[in-house]
């Protein structure tokens, strides 16, 4: 009945997850095989709808150290099983990282992904993911951000971290390596977040946090179901007058996520976000002298020029999951957005004084059609999935000179389109017992659009620019035993610039500030990625993941001149980046247990070119470190909890729960020719947090010293900043306490 190698029995191992086994039986429970084979050959399907349905009834895994993930297949799967480095943010991560303002609060524990925290509301966070997306000037580039499943990032592969709100959020997902450039025009990786369920009955919540330097946030959700309709909604507000001049912000978001059951196979969710910044001050960079005599200052001009920025963002979205049976479901997703970017700037040298403003008004929409399955093919299990993705935005460009913080005239006014238009498909099989290999690619089509509406001054800045290209994936893991896996992948990427980074030109060799035209030249960098990694769970309570990788690029784009709040871009000929990546968990004591994620990188140019920054024309030699990546990275977190965990309960422990945070960045360059930097930081953090329950109100509180030594740092650099305003001072020692109230009715 039940056979070896390409029988039934790897089927359902596969299907359900090899680590599953060994982790039900360490905890009692039946495994996938036990209970498919008490249920005999005929009812294997019924077997995996007992184990494998998730939110029914049935048999349920329990697990020490669980994670499930989704992203490095597009189907539930144990992270131990997914080939990938890939780490899960529980609900739990997230609240104890801080007042849920910023990623980098949960995320700081993701090795391979550094977030450099300039404090800076206006330019948003620096994130990057194996050093990709690194040189952006502002919001997240070359990394694909997804909220519930819908893209968060326009065509062009620009996001914004602000559109993920966490106090809604209940996990994030972080992939990194070859099997990102499956998600299309995101060279570094994938960050997925995913919102609270709804709860069975009607609950409300509110958060309130009061913190250094001004610091406030309010939140107030609501969760309900009523019959097959459940809803989540999320109100917060935030706002903090900032450790430096001329760095107020804030922030009102709004997210709601409702899902509903028509029939017993089709599931339906609604997501709608608003994100409202009506202020957020540019407290801009420093000069070295500067950030030596005084870091709270803020950069020349940024005062006198009223340098600020406002954003108003609305997106709805929708999918639709239809399951034809147990292993064969479609996935259907649409949305629509607008966003509207006000933002005022320091003058351009030489223009009397006067400020700079640049309007950008965008909507954007998207479509996109996958197909997932489980079946077998001359006897080996596959699981595979197939799509069609359709993005578009479109912007209307616009500045000018300001004065006194207001519009005095308009000297640009055009419209950029973006769009792409990709296919792919992605499966894993199981060889055999001990092998299984990973496959793909997606064929992308990226196209770019500008319409110039301003010809006073005789220029015409028209243009269009396409890129195409067909990028592979393939994939080998050896299940050397149920508690390891070691894994090999490569897969080429692809990365296209941005509207933003098309949006400026160097005027000519040695020029000290970028012309506002749409710039065509760019070409798309092409990356080729090795890796190399393995998954170890020690026993039940402790797991070791380690990855090495090889990154070689070409036409990688890099940062020409940035002056007076405009960045124009160029290619490099080649670079290349080496490094590896350890992320480890272990449960010490029933009320014990530690964090650690450490990762470094070598990136260098490795081809010689010339740079225009500061001024002047300046040899780049190869071997130079690419600047606005940190070389080493390390996050360890120690945590005692009065309650011993219970991992097959679910929901927040009550009682006590304080940890230490030992954080470490290393030595950072600003520019490429690498006669600037900042030196490496180590920063220790306390948090602690309590957990009543007084009938059915629950009330937690919370509170965070960060840098308890008072440490001095820079934050973030701005990476070939002309007036070598490079640096972005970090925070001293601050505080924050929280206040959370929580109660059904």
């Amino acid at each position: 009945m039940w056979s070896s190698g390409y029988g039934h029995e790897p089927m359902v191992r596969y299907l359900l997850g090899r680590g599953a086994d060994k982790q039900a039986k360490d905890n009692g429970g039946l495994t996938a095989l036990e209970l498919a084979r008490s249920a005999g050959h005929a009812s294997v399907i019924a077997a995996l709808a007992a184990l494998g349905g998730g939110s029914g009834g049935g048999v349920v895994l329990a697990q020490t150290l669980p994670e499930v993930v989704v992203s490095a297949s597009r189907a539930e799967q144990l992270s131990f099983d997914a080939p990938a480095g890939i780490q899960s943010v529980a609900r739990t991560q997230i609240q104890s990282g801080g007042p849920q303002v910023n990623l980098s609060e949960a995320l700081k524990r993701v090795p391979g992904l550094t977030i450099l925290e300039r404090q800076n509301y206006a330019q948003d966070l620096q994130l990057s993911i194996r050093g990709f997306g690194a040189r952006s000037a502002f919001g997240i580039r070359g990394i694909r951000l997804l909220v519930d499943g819908i893209p968060a990032t326009t065509p062009d592969g620009q996001a914004q971290s602000s559109s993920i709100s966490l106090t809604s959020t209940d996990r994030i997902e972080v992939l990194r390596g070859p099997l990102a450039q499956l998600y299309g025009n995101s060279a570094g990786g994938v960050i997925q977040s995913f919102s609270k369920t709804a709860p069975k009955e009607t609950e409300l919540e509110s958060q309130q946090f009061l913190g250094s330097y001004g610091l406030r946030r309010a939140n107030y959700q609501f969760g309900d179901t009523l019959g097959a309709y459940a809803i989540v909604a999320d109100y917060s507000f935030f706002s903090i007058d900032g450790y430096r001049d001329n760095a107020k912000a804030e922030r009102r978001q709004f997210n709601a996520k409702l899902s509903f059951d028509p029939t017993e196979d089709l599931g339906v969710s609604v997501i709608f976000n608003q994100f409202d910044m009506p202020v957020a001050q540019d407290p801009l960079g420093l000069t070295r002298e500067n950030l030596i005599a005084n870091p709270a200052m803020a950069g020349t001009g940024a005062s006198n020029y009223f340098v600020r920025k406002t954003v108003l963002q609305n997106q709805l979205g929708a999918s639709a999951n239809y399951r034809f049976n147990q292993h064969k479901s479609v996935l259907l997703r649409s949305y629509f957005g607008t966003r509207d970017n006000l933002q005022y700037q320091v003058g351009t040298p030489g223009a009397n004084a006067s400020g700079a403003w640049t309007g950008l008004a965008r909507n954007y929409y998207g479509l996109g059609l996958q197909y997932n399955a489980k079946e077998l093919y001359g006897g080996v299990p596959v699981q595979w999935v197939g799509g069609y993705e359709f993005d578009r935005a479109r912007e209307q460009r616009q500045s000018g000179a300001a004065s006194l913080g207001q519009k005095s005239t308009t000297t640009r006014n055009e419209d950029n389109q973006s769009e792409n238009s990709d296919f792919y498909v992605q499966g894993t099989a199981l060889v055999n017992a001990s092998l299984s290999a990973v496959f793909g690619f997606r064929h992308s089509t990226v196209r770019f659009t500008s319409d110039d509406y301003y010809l006073k001054d005789g220029l015409d800045g028209s243009g269009s620019k396409a890129y195409s290209a067909v990028n592979p994936v393939v994939g080998v893991t050896f299940h050397a035993t149920d508690d390891l896996n070691i894994y090999a992948n490569f897969g080429r990427g692809f990365e296209t610039p941005t509207l933003s980074e098309m949006a400026y030109k160097i005027s000519a060799p040695a020029s000290s500030a970028p012309v506002a035209e749409f710039n065509p030249s760019l070409n798309a960098s092409v990356s080729r990625h090795f890796e190399l990694g393995a998954k170890w769970v020690i026993d039940s309570r402790a797991r070791l993941d380690l990855a090495l990788f090889k990154i070689d690029t070409t036409d990688e784009l890099v940062v020409a001149v940035s002056s007076s709040g405009r960045t124009a871009y160029k290619n490099a000929p080649g670079t290349s980046r080496m490094g590896w990546e350890l992320a480890a968990t272990a449960l010490l004591t029933p009320t014990l247990s530690t964090t650690l994620s450490a990762s470094g990188i070598d990136a260098q140019y490795a081809e010689a070119f010339q740079s225009e920054a500061s001024g002047v024309i300046t040899k780049v030699s190869s071997g130079n470190k690419i600047p606005g990546i940190a070389q080493t990275s390390l996050f360890s977190e120690l945590v005692w909890s009065s309650q011993a965990k219970n991992p097959g309960k679910a929901g927040e422990p009550l009682g006590a729960r304080v940890s230490v945070e030992l954080s470490h960045s290393g030595r950072l360059f600003a520019n490429d020719t690498n006669t600037a930097s900042a030196d490496g930081h180590t920063v220790l953090n306390l948090s602690a947090s309590h957990r009543w329950l007084f009938g059915k109100l629950a009330v937690s509180l919370f509170g965070r010293l960060n840098n308890l030594l008072d440490e001095s740092y820079v934050g973030s650099v701005i990476v070939n900043q002309n007036a070598l305003q490079f640096y972005e001072p970090g925070l001293p020692k601050n505080w924050s306490l929280g206040l959370r109230l929580s109660a059904p009715l």
